[in-house]
């Protein structure tokens, strides 16, 4: 990720993409399984449903519970703003209307596999991230930049760990982990 002065309120972006020797349907599998997320993440220590759903669909809302080593630890509601199975799945963090963060997995047919996208947004609302710029305004452009780096590391690795699965399940013929 190239450094690109972005300020919070300009709503920055981070995308990171991988290809995968396995069918979209299988795949979105995987990237449909909140609670597979965890395992997967530093940062993201738990998900669950909430209001009796279990499977994303749109309006579905879960809780995510994170821990950062700058940031503490908090929950956040999530609402499911895209499910489009086996195509796109994305959430909004907090309020649909006015996010502190949207995050979207794309997956389209390509080459006998899957080019999976994992996208984020940060803001408009208010987040964490936040009351770090509140202390030190004159490092929002720093602050900003280190945290989607962040982001784009750990969505990598997230992506990285997605392809193996996908990739095992198919290569041994399971339908599932």
């Amino acid at each position: 990720m190239e450094w690109t002065g972005a300020r919070y309120a300009d709503k920055p972006t981070v995308e990171v993409h991988t290809w995968i020797a396995a069918p979209p349907t299988q795949v979105w599998t995987l990237v449909a399984d909140i609670e597979l997320m965890p395992r997967l993440s530093a940062e993201l220590q738990s998900v669950e449903w909430l209001d009796g759903a279990s499977s994303p669909a749109l309006g579905a809302r879960f809780i995510g519970r994170s821990k950062h080593e700058s940031f503490g630890e908090w929950a956040t509601t999530s609402h499911i703003v895209e499910c489009e199975p086996p195509r796109v799945f994305a959430w909004a963090v907090e309020d649909p209307e006015h996010p502190t963060a949207v995050w979207r997995f794309t997956l389209e047919p390509q080459d006998g596999g899957t080019l999976l996208r994992e996208w984020m947004q940060m803001g408009p609302a208010r987040s964490g991230l936040s009351f770090a710029i509140d202390r030190m305004p004159e490092k929002e452009q720093k602050i900003v930049f280190v945290r989607m780096r962040e982001f784009e590391a750990n969505m990598t690795v997230t992506l990285e760990e997605i392809k193996k699965l996908a990739e095992r399940s198919r290569t041994s013929g399971e339908a599932s982990l």
